[in-house]
C-alpha cells in the first residue's frame, strides 16, 4: 500500500478467514519502507508525465514493489497465497472516467512468481463510479462494531452504515498539506504536530480553505493529489504568514471539515487510523471540533500504520473467491462490483 501522503510503503502479511458467517483477520507481519528522495519526487511528479514516460514509471514501480515484496517474503520465510497490491495513485480523475495506479502487477506476479491482484480502482470508475473510497469493504466486514471509521492519511475520509447500506466519501485533506509545508522546512512530516502547536490561527486563510467547492459537492464523492495540487496549493502559496500558523490553520481546517462531514446523532464510537492518528495535536483539535458525545478509539500502532493494507488483502481475498469488493452505495457506481485484474506469474 501507498497513500497520497507519499511517506513511503506499507507491507503487511495477513491471515484473513470466516468464521461463524463473519470475517476474522490477524496481522501477521508488518515493515515499512521510506522512500528515498529520488523516489519521493518521482511518484509526485507522475501526475505531470508524458503517456510513454508514466508507463515505464509503471514498470519501475512495479520492479521496484517486486524487489520490496519478496524481499520481506524472504526474510521472514513467509508462505503467501497471492499478493494484493494498491500501487500508488498517480491520477484519479473519475468525472473524466480516469484512474490510474502505478505498479505494474504483472511485474510482481512474474518475479515474485506469485499470483498478484491490483488495479482495484478501474472496474468501478468503469461502472460510472468514484472508483475511491474503497476502504469501506474493510469496515464493514472487518471493523463493524463502530459507528464511524475515520481514515487521516493525505486525504480523510469516513465511513458508517445508514439503513442497511454502507456510506463512504473523502471529506477533504488530512497528512497532504501538512506534509506539504513540512517539506518545505526540510522535514518529511511534523511529528506530533509541535509545529502546528505553536502556530497561531490564520483567519483569512481558514476562510479561504473553508470555501473550496469541494466541500459543497455531495456524496458519493472523491478527491486526490490533482485537486491539492490545483485548489490548495495556490492558497497556501499565496498565503505571507509563517509556516507554523499555515499548518495550525490547516489543523483547525481539517478537524473542522470532518466534523461538518459526519452526521452525528447522540453519544457515537469514532475508530481512526493512517497516520493522522499519530499527530496529537490534531487529535486534539478534532476532540474539540466534534465534542464530548464522540468516543475516539484509536487502536494499536500496527492497526493504525497497516489498515489500509490489511483491506487490500482483504479485497484481493474477495476478488479471488469472487465476492463483492467495492460497494456502489460507498461509490455511486452502477452496481457492486468484485474489481481487481488478477496477474498470473509466467
Amino acid at each position: 500500500m501507498s497513500g497520497t501522503s507519499l511517506d513511503g510503503l506499507d507491507l503487511a502479511h495477513c491471515h484473513l478467514w470466516e468464521e461463524n458467517g463473519h470475517w476474522q483477520f490477524a496481522l501477521e507481519q508488518t515493515h515499512s519502507i521510506d522512500y528515498s528522495q529520488q523516489w519521493h519526487q518521482r511518484l509526485q511528479n507522475a501526475i505531470y508525465l508524458k503517456a510513454e514516460d508514466l508507463l515505464q514509471l509503471h514498470h519501475a514501480y512495479g520492479t521496484w514493489l517486486w524487489q520490496c515484496t519478496k524481499r520481506f517474503i524472504k526474510d521472514r520465510g513467509l508462505s503467501v497465497d497471492f499478493i494484493a497490491s494498491h500501487g500508488h495513485t498517480a491520477h484519479h480523475r473519475p468525472e473524466l472516467g480516469l484512474t490510474f495506479q502505478l505498479g505494474s502487477g504483472q511485474h510482481i506476479a512474474n518475479e515474485t512468481g506469485i499470483t498478484t491482484i491490483c488495479d482495484f480502482r478501474a472496474n468501478d470508475v468503469a461502472l460510472g463510479g468514484q472508483g475511491a473510497p474503497l476502504v469501506p469493504i474493510g469496515d464493514r466486514l472487518l471493523f463493524s462494531e463502530y459507528d464511524f471509521c475515520l481514515n487521516l492519511g493525505g486525504i480523510s475520509n469516513v465511513s458508517f452504515e445508514r439503513d442497511g447500506k454502507r456510506l463512504a466519501y473523502d471529506i477533504g485533506m488530512a497528512n497532504m498539506p501538512l506534509n506539504h509545508l513540512s517539506q518545505k522546512m526540510g522535514l518529511p512530516y511534523d511529528k506530533d504536530g509541535d509545529m502546528a502547536r505553536k502556530g497561531h490561527l490564520d483567519t483569512p486563510l481558514l476562510q479561504s480553505l473553508n470555501a473550496l467547492g469541494y466541500y459543497k459537492v455531495l456524496p458519493p464523492k472523491s478527491t486526490g493529489y490533482e485537486w491539492f495540487t490545483q485548489k490548495v496549493v495556490p492558497i497556501l502559496n499565496s498565503c505571507k504568514s509563517p509556516l507554523e500558523n499555515q499548518m495550525h490553520t490547516l489543523v483547525h481546517h481539517n478537524c473542522e471539515q470532518i466534523s461538518r462531514a459526519i452526521p452525528l446523532q447522540g453519544k457515537v464510537s469514532l475508530l481512526v487510523t493512517c497516520g493522522g492518528t499519530l499527530n496529537s495535536f490534531f487529535m486534539e483539535v478534532l476532540q474539540e471540533k466534534l465534542g464530548d458525545n464522540v468516543q475516539i478509539v484509536t487502536p494499536s500502532q500496527g492497526l493504525i500504520n497497516f489498515k489500509e493494507a490489511l483491506v487490500f488483502a482483504l479485497m484481493g481475498v474477495l476478488r479471488m473467491e469472487n465476492k463483492v469488493n467495492v460497494l456502489a452505495s460507498v461509490t455511486g457506481a452502477q452496481r457492486d462490483s468484485s474489481s481487481g485484474v488478477v496477474h498470473l506469474p509466467n
